[in-house]
């Protein structure tokens, strides 16, 4: 069931991976490089991480931005997303009663670090709910305006949700919430070689999103765009020698790390890029139709309607999944439980109590039609007992 790219990447071939969207997958050839460059920088660390390492993250730096349709100068690197979305949250200055917007699909790890911020500066946290399922955009649109206040400080809006898997209308949504004087955190932590970016045009305050996933970069490289504006104000969530040096001395060093995963996101970046002849947006559009291909047959086989529209999918999907017969597998698993089902059965998937379980799918390079007819199989078996 591999496919002719499965090779191109270490993961175990006797497991069916279904799950790029938690954590990606980095090919063996860009682990390679990253295992040059940290032997380099063991052999002389001085020379590695003083003399050479601030133009080797402007190189980086560089060949991100014009990925990302960005200007070099309001891009710094982080960890990952969520700590982008940290550095934010924990820079504003806010006073009691002051708003903080998300919604009900926000990924759970920023909306704690709202709570945080919430409690610590009497803040209020406002909840847009989304609807799952949903039609169209404009029932996103209006359920997040509606949230609007004068109080309304900041709204912290996914570009691709974790549950749910909706690509949401951020260009929209980050134009009229700043025409009502709100500014946007963009949380793209899946964005990022799922969907065409084009952040200067995007206008939003701040925009973070992962490279380890779907640029497949190694663990620990991801990004923050911030507008220029507001750059001045923000700082990373751990102080060290670059504070009042500027924006990218302050994030480029907070002390002794490893640097190797962002700078091999040049050559994810390239080495991705080169495995089908149009390149990025092939990779998009395959990984995309793939998606649409593996949820049309899981939606056929589970007998329920498209949960939203194929305009509003990139390249995962989440499937509600309809009551478990009694008796079934299923029937007396919760999310955890079926994950694990599965996990015995070879396949690695990911599943959401939503309040209605939810079956997320992911689709990469390495994946194929065939990965997924299994899982249809498996899911049959675990929902009806056959």
């Amino acid at each position: 069931m591999r496919n002719e790219f499965a090779s191109l990447w270490c993961l175990d071939p006797s497991v069916t991976y279904l799950n790029h969207g938690s954590f990606g997958a980095c090919p063996s050839a860009v682990l390679e490089v990253q295992a040059a460059l940290r032997l380099e920088m063991e052999r002389e660390p001085v020379d590695f991480l003083v003399a050479a390492l601030p133009a080797r993250l402007n190189v980086a730096r560089e060949t991100l931005a014009a990925f990302l349709l960005a200007e070099p100068a309001d891009l710094v690197f982080v960890p990952n997303a969520t700590a982008g979305v940290n550095a934010v949250l924990r820079s504003l200055s806010l006073e009691p009663e002051d708003e903080l917007l998300l919604t009900n699909h926000t990924y759970a790890a920023c909306r704690k670090t709202i709570e945080f911020v919430a409690e610590r500066t009497g803040a209020r946290v406002v909840v847009a709910n989304l609807p799952f399922p949903c039609r169209h955009d404009e029932e996103i649109i209006s359920s997040v305006l509606a949230c609007v206040s004068p109080r309304t400080r900041l709204a912290l809006l996914d570009h691709v949700t974790s549950p749910t898997a909706l690509v949401l209308p951020v260009a929209r949504l980050v134009s009229d919430l700043r025409t009502r004087g709100v500014d946007t955190l963009v949380d793209g932590a899946h964005a990022p070689g799922m969907v065409p970016l084009c952040l200067s045009d995007l206008g939003a305050a701040y925009y973070t999103g992962n490279a380890h996933k779907w640029l497949c970069a190694p663990k620990g490289a991801a990004f923050l765009h911030v507008r220029r504006d507001r750059q001045a104000q923000l700082h990373p969530n751990v102080i060290s020698h670059g504070y009042t040096a500027g924006f990218h001395a302050e994030f480029d060093w907070t002390g002794t790390f490893d640097p190797t995963p962002w700078l091999c996101i040049p050559e994810a970046l390239r080495f991705i890029g080169s495995l089908l002849p149009a390149g990025w947006p092939q990779v998009m559009a395959t990984n995309r139709a793939l998606t649409l291909q593996a949820r049309t047959l899981l939606l056929e086989s589970s007998g329920i309607d498209a949960p939203c529209p194929e305009a509003m999918i990139g390249s995962m999907a989440s499937i509600p999944l309809p009551p478990a017969a009694v008796g079934s597998p299923a029937h007396r698993l919760d999310c955890a439980g079926l994950h694990t089902w599965f996990r015995k059965r070879g396949v690695e998937t990911w599943l959401y109590p939503h309040p209605v379980p939810l079956l997320r799918i992911s689709a990469q390079l390495y994946n194929n039609l065939s990965q997924f007819k299994e899982l249809s199989r498996l899911l049959e078996q675990a929902l009806r007992g056959r």
